[in-house]
């Protein structure tokens, strides 16, 4: 079992994100693998990989999956995937700093059904918030405090 790893759901996660995890895993030493459908740029670091997984739905999440372990991060804004990561035992992270939990995934996953069925039916909902300076600080922090505990 790997101790400490960093996994990017990275197809949707923002830049600003990206590169934050990019200083992170340098600094901290921690490994940060970023997993989509396509090449990514990533600076030449022992720290920091990608995987390029085929196209197709959920590709990319199901590797995680397959991958994770209890100890690790998941970075997304993937419901039903932070959902999978928490049955693991790991963490799940999204983009704007919220962490996913055994207690919040369940409303998560019942509002994100909601909404489909809402947009299914011809509802127009309009899409998250644009992400913000609040977002990314957020973020931030919620990062910070993650690796502060795992590197003790």
């Amino acid at each position: 079992m790997e101790q400490y790893k960093i996994w990017v759901d990275a197809d949707a996660c923002p830049n600003p994100i990206k590169e934050m995890l990019f200083r992170a895993a340098e600094r901290k030493s921690v490994p940060l693998v970023l997993v989509a459908n396509q090449m990514l740029r990533v600076p030449p670091s022992p720290y920091i990989s990608q995987v390029r997984v085929g196209s197709g739905f959920d590709v990319a999440d199901q590797y995680i999956v397959d991958h994770v372990e209890a100890t690790h991060l998941v970075i997304t804004a993937d419901i039903p995937l932070a959902a999978h990561v928490i049955e693991k035992g790991a963490l799940a992270l999204n983009p704007r700093g919220e962490l996913y939990t055994t207690d919040n995934i369940r409303q998560k996953l019942t509002m994100r059904d909601f909404m489909e069925d809402l947009r299914s039916s011809g509802v127009h909902t309009g899409g998250p918030d644009a992400f913000s300076a609040a977002d990314k600080q957020a973020f931030a922090n919620s990062l910070d405090k993650w690796l502060v505990r795992v590197k003790r």
